[in-house]
């Protein structure tokens, strides 16, 4: 039968954990807020960046970019799948990869190669896990990625692109559009 102490060393015990939770929590909701009010001011920029590509590729018909020639009949086609590297957020990682795994079994299906770029440890782990050829990964980018850091890999899939290795590349990833909803989207 436990004392009286005991009672109250158990109940202190609760009261600090709840107080370390408590500030666990805190720190988190900042750290969220801090990322969600920089995907807030970036957005706009890429938004903008979309757009004038968008327009320079009708811009001037004489000259096309090989990477705005699009490829009537693909044989080997390059992803570029972005996803987390921890997998403490609900179905944000698994919801792209559902939709990569989609795309890919479709292209296999009808006879396609497929070779891959993994930005972030969970996209990696599950190209692994899948036997996905893997070209190039990158990982371990923390909040503030560096473009420095992604060009190397990303490079890879488009230069085979533009060697007429790759008839397409897609790219996989999450669309933010609040806390409680992300979009799978492949392009």
């Amino acid at each position: 039968m436990a004392t009286g102490k005991e009672i109250r060393g158990k109940i202190k015990s609760v009261e600090n954990t709840k107080k370390i939770t408590k500030a666990m929590e805190m720190v988190a909701a900042s750290k969220m807020r801090k990322a969600q009010d920089r995907m807030h001011a970036a957005r706009p920029y890429s938004d903008k960046i979309r757009n004038i590509a968008a327009n320079l590729s009708q811009a001037n018909p004489e000259y096309t970019h090989p990477f705005m020639v699009k490829q009537d009949t693909a044989k080997r086609v390059g992803f570029i799948v972005v996803t987390t590297d921890k997998g403490l957020c609900g179905g944000m990682n698994t919801n792209s990869l559902r939709l990569l795994t989609t795309k890919i079994r479709e292209l296999e299906g009808q006879g396609n190669a497929i070779e891959t770029v993994a930005v972030g440890n969970k996209g990696l782990g599950f190209l692994n896990r899948i036997g996905a050829r893997i070209a190039a990964n990158v990982t371990q980018l923390g909040d503030t990625p560096h473009l420095e850091k992604l060009i190397g890999p990303v490079k890879v899939l488009l230069d085979a692109y533009q060697e007429g290795k790759l008839d397409a590349v897609y790219l996989v990833y999450t669309k933010f559009i609040n806390t409680m909803k992300q979009e799978a989207t492949l392009q």
